[in-house]
């Protein structure tokens, strides 16, 4: 019996060919968590995930899987847990690199 995700949820996975962090959004994979579609039901979810699932296939990205977020006063995505967070700004060990060097 499958656990239904946690909502509202993000779809995270990585680019195959270089290992960038990618958020699903509305037509494509994005860089940024802020462009990514949010989904706030288990349908929305699926839909997510079966999208995700075509592009596995296809060798466009690895490790799909739906993150929990809170939606912050500015109606973007924030994840939830930790690790996610830290996913978002890219590379920890080199802060001058990745998307918190972007910042």
């Amino acid at each position: 019996m499958n656990k239904s995700p946690a909502l509202p949820a993000i779809l995270m996975a990585n680019d195959l060919l270089d290992g960038e962090v990618l958020f699903l959004g509305p037509s494509a994979w994005e860089r940024s968590h802020h462009k990514a579609q949010i989904a706030h039901s288990v349908s929305e979810a699926e839909a997510l995930q079966a999208r995700a699932a075509v592009d596995f296939k296809a060798n466009v990205i690895v490790d799909p899987y739906l993150v929990q977020v809170t939606i912050g006063a500015n109606g973007e995505p924030v994840p939830v847990h930790y690790r996610e967070k830290m996913r978002t700004l890219g590379p920890t060990i080199r802060p001058d690199l990745g998307k918190q060097a972007e910042a």
